[in-house]
């Protein structure tokens, strides 16, 4: 015999469903959206969560050595999300500041890493980059990097950023001899109202395991099986640092690039900028991340994309080159080492990982980055059938 559940029964559903969408509207949730600040104040301080006690294990400084912010609504928001995972924000007037198109005079933004490289003010555990733009290579000569980087290595401190951030932290590898992390910033990810569930949970793998591990699916040309130093970044600044002081001599390495709106044909005369200076051939992989090219063409020959800039470049180097790795400027990006030890493995579905060892990590017992995910949606078991039974009966 059919039979419905009862009315009652499903008004009863129906209003813990509203009551659960209801409570999460209000706030309830230990994720719910944080406070925006609409006054920027060079000297405003991110509102503190709770009055509880925090080590002094988890201080974040930003830096900006590139653009400034174009919003500080957005800026305030990235910065009290990072607060409520549990870090000690400092030198907050960074987001604020503007000089021309820059976030800062040259000065100021040099005084984000000298301060730290002279002492001034303590070594923090992460240093972690606004946004990008331009501006960071100016800055280049002005900073002790083999100062700051001693000091990185004993504190163990984590510099993340990505884009033209890239330019110190290239310049610190090759200066300094201090690795730092590709991964997302505080304006330009931690301070979206929605930031990426995958950028989040990747920043939290990324950050807090001895060894991490970052599968590619994308199908590939060929085989690899390779280790080395990975590094690079962004594959503009590389190029513009090609014969300086300020660019790494790996030998042996493998190269990471990434890069945004570029054609393909100035993709490759990058690439051949490196080319001639002599460090493709020395890598044993070339990495491509994602170069969001979208609807991007040669504008004489629709046919010369991306897919013909690594064919030429693998045929010149004769290194092997890989794509599709999950980074660039881009929503869903991974937080990986740049200058640490890695493993580059094909695996058996036409793809390659990519495992990371042998860097800094944060202590995630003394942080509460699960604030940086969202809640978990609620499950909402089907009621039993003697429930459903009991409630036709009644």
């Amino acid at each position: 015999m059919s039979w419905n559940p009862t009315r009652r029964h499903f008004l009863r559903a129906s209003a813990a469903i509203a009551g659960a969408g209801l409570l999460q509207a209000c706030g309830t949730s230990s994720t719910s959206k944080p406070t925006v600040n609409r006054t920027p104040a060079r000297s405003q301080t991110v509102p503190p969560r709770s009055q509880t006690a925090r080590s002094g294990d988890n201080v974040l400084r930003v830096v900006a050595p590139s653009g400034f912010a174009e919003s500080y609504d957005r800026v305030n928001v990235g910065l009290t999300r990072l607060y409520n995972a549990g870090f000690t924000v400092t030198n907050q007037q960074a987001g604020s500041r503007r000089y021309q198109r820059f976030a800062g005079t040259d000065t100021e933004r040099i005084n984000d890493f000298q301060e730290v490289a002279t002492g001034r003010v303590k070594t923090p555990k992460v240093l972690m980059g606004l946004r990008g733009g331009y501006g960071a290579a100016r800055l280049l000569p002005s900073i002790d990097f083999a100062s700051l980087g001693e000091r990185m290595r004993e504190r163990g401190t984590l510099f993340i950023g990505f884009s033209d951030v890239c330019a110190v932290q290239l310049a610190l590898l090759a200066k300094g001899n201090m690795m730092s992390f590709a991964g997302p910033m505080v304006y330009s990810e931690f301070g979206k109202p929605d930031p990426s569930v995958y950028t989040m949970d990747s920043f939290i793998r990324g950050t807090t395991n001895s060894v991490n591990t970052i599968d590619v699916a994308a199908i590939q040309r060929s085989d690899v099986n390779v280790e080395g130093t990975l590094w690079g970044g962004n594959l503009s600044v590389l190029a513009s640092l090609a014969g300086s002081p300020y660019m790494p001599d790996i030998d042996g390495g493998i190269l990471f690039i990434e890069d945004v709106g570029e054609q393909p044909y100035r993709i490759e005369r990058m690439l051949n900028t490196l080319h001639l200076a002599g460090i493709l051939q020395k890598q044993r992989a070339i990495i491509f991340g994602d170069f969001r090219m979208g609807t991007i063409r040669d504008i004489y020959d629709s046919s010369y994309d991306l897919s013909a800039v690594i064919n030429q470049i693998s045929r010149v180097t004769r290194v092997p080159v890989l794509s599709g790795f999950p980074f660039g400027h881009i929503t869903n990006k991974a937080t990986f080492p740049l200058g640490a030890h890695a493993k580059v493995r094909s695996t058996g579905n036409g793809g390659y990982s990519v495992t990371f060892s042998g860097y800094p990590t944060l202590q995630a017992a003394s942080l509460s980055l699960d604030a940086l995910l969202p809640p978990p949606m609620p499950v909402y078991e089907p009621a039993s059938y003697n429930t459903i039974i009991e409630e036709v009966i009644e």
